[in-house]
């Protein structure tokens, strides 16, 4: 199965670069193929679900957001070329940016910061 997934490398740290792109996953599903990379679910992991099994890199793969609230603590994500077109027609419902190759990412509502529904932050 191939699906959309927002990844993002957490090697440097809990706020990596973050891309769009498509993921080929294995049978089971506990294997995900990304990049020339082979990422293996973990059972467990601090802001992290997969572990690069080569270079023991560890990343947060998951379905993106239909409101771009993908980064943990907001930033910009890029978009790769294969998967961008898709990305903006069937995820984000917005045609008119298929040009767009990134985009701002703003807070994941897991920090509590962001709303999903309005993309506004909460009161305190």
């Amino acid at each position: 199965m191939r699906r959309i997934m927002y990844i993002e490398n957490k090697e440097g740290g809990l706020d990596g670069q973050g891309r769009i792109g498509w993921v080929e996953f294995s049978r089971t599903r506990r294997t995900l193929y990304y990049g020339g990379r082979r990422l293996t679910k973990t059972g467990s992991g601090y802001k992290y679900n997969c572990i690069d099994e080569e270079t023991r890199e560890r990343f947060w793969v998951s379905g993106p957001s239909q409101h771009g609230a993908d980064k943990l603590h907001g930033g910009v994500v890029e978009i790769d070329e294969d998967a961008r077109v898709e990305y903006w027609t069937a995820i984000r419902n917005e045609p008119s940016r298929v040009a767009d190759t990134a985009y701002r990412s703003t807070p994941s509502t897991r920090t509590g910061k962001v709303t999903r529904q309005t993309g506004r932050r909460e009161a305190s």
